[in-house]
């Protein structure tokens, strides 16, 4: 091999190196493009948003209004504080709208007013007041499926239709009768009573049951005498039962009658003890009797309002908002309390739904524990006695469903002639 030749094949051999090592050379990377932004996890649906009607009936013109606003107002302070926590039921955001009807005390209006819940589609009702006008109203309930939960009618017949839609949480006349007839003949030494009722549902039933209790403890009914829900002149009874020297009278009523009956029984002399059960026990009595109403007695479903599981907290609430309370309040607002309780342990706010477990109530109340027996009745109802003293009603003693304090005396009442103090 020459040397030229060694050379040419040298350079051609640098050269394919050369190429070679060309080849490999490596070119800058490209930037690896950005990821994808993540998918935003999908939102969570939100809760359903729906309106309850919740129907409340009670006397909102004539002489009962007081009372029937009284009621609404607790009914409205329930709904109001349970909006204002959030309600959710079935996993729906719930909103209580009360819907609000005037029955005047009225049976007639009572079931008109009750039609037109039904027609308004309303989820429950509290109410009504009266035993006049929530027993026809009842059965309007009842044919359409709406429960229905009374806070003041004390007639047992409303209960005992066998009504599975119908509820109260305060006690019922069979248990207040018979504490009241006892009371006038044991505690007010009542050998003799006469009785005066206004024929209403409430006040000829309370009357029935006090002169069962009465005759039971040994006291003698001299008269039954009879008026009506919307009298105001009772001289003629009052004067008829003066000649009978009762010891005591009895009047199954209102507030409204019961306040102008015992001014006029002052003013004829009448001497007896004047006894009233709940429809007359109210701050209405005292300013409708005047100074007559000093030294008379009343009776009131369950406890005093100050020893009442909440009483004073609710006192003081309803209070600041209402003013002064009349009657009947606490045991509303409970009303309304135990309908939703019921509807968010069912998880439903279809009557048909909720129904079944307001039987089975357990619940702590600002009244009672309340619990319902098979007829819907409050188990273990208290009944509690009261006198006015120094123009307000003075707590005496309870009766029955544990009474919260040592019973205090009660005054005889004098003898005829003799002046009251």
């Amino acid at each position: 091999m020459n040397t030229l030749r060694v050379s040419r094949m040298t350079l051609a051999l640098s050269a394919a190196l050369a190429l070679f090592g060309c080849g490999q050379k490596e070119e800058p990377k490209a930037a690896a493009p950005a990821p994808a932004p993540a998918a935003a996890a999908p939102a969570a649906p939100a809760a359903t948003a729906i309106t309850v009607k919740i129907g409340h009936v009670a006397p909102l013109t004539g002489p009962q209004a007081h009372l029937g606003k009284d009621n609404e107002n607790a009914a409205r302070m329930a709904i109001d504080e349970l909006n204002a926590k959030g309600l959710e039921i079935g996993g729906a955001k719930v909103t209580l709208e009360l819907v609000p009807e005037d029955d005047q005390a009225d049976p007639k209006q009572g079931t008109i007013v009750a039609q037109k819940l039904v027609d308004a589609k309303v989820n429950g009702v509290v109410g009504h007041l009266n035993s006049g006008t929530t027993i026809p109203a009842s059965k309007i309930y009842f044919d359409a499926g709406i429960p229905q939960i009374s806070g003041s009618a004390t007639n047992p017949k409303y209960t005992q239709q066998g009504f599975a839609t119908a509820f109260r949480v305060m006690a019922n006349d069979v248990q207040q009768g018979k504490v009241l007839g006892e009371y006038a003949a044991k505690q007010l030494a009542g050998k003799s009573v006469a009785i005066i009722d206004d024929r209403t549902a409430y006040g000829q039933g309370l009357a029935d049951e006090f002169e069962k209790g009465a005759k039971g403890a040994g006291a003698a009914v001299v008269t039954r005498e009879f008026t009506n829900d919307k009298a105001t002149d009772f001289a003629a009874i009052l004067t008829k039962i003066k000649s009978t020297k009762a010891d005591v009278i009895f009047y199954g009523g209102m507030d409204a009658q019961a306040g102008p009956m015992a001014k006029q029984m002052k003013s004829l002399g009448v001497k007896a003890a004047f006894l009233t059960g709940d429809g007359g026990c109210t701050p209405e009595f005292i300013k409708l009797a005047g100074d007559a109403s000093e030294g008379q007695y009343c009776s009131l479903p369950g406890v005093p309002l100050d020893q009442m599981p909440g009483g004073k907290a609710f006192n003081d609430a309803f209070s600041a908002k209402y003013g002064q309370i009349q009657l009947y309040a606490p045991y509303v607002y409970d009303a309304v309390m135990v309908m939703v309780d019921a509807m968010k342990r069912a998880g439903s706010v279809e009557a048909a739904k909720y129904l079944p477990e307001i039987g089975k109530t357990d619940y702590q109340g600002v009244t009672a524990k309340i619990q319902f027996d098979e007829k819907g009745d409050l188990k273990g109802g208290a009944i509690s006695l009261y006198q006015v003293k120094g123009g307000k009603w003075e707590y005496r003693e309870t009766v029955g469903g544990g009474a919260p304090a040592a019973p205090v005396a009660a005054e005889a009442p004098k003898a005829d002639g003799e002046k009251k103090s």
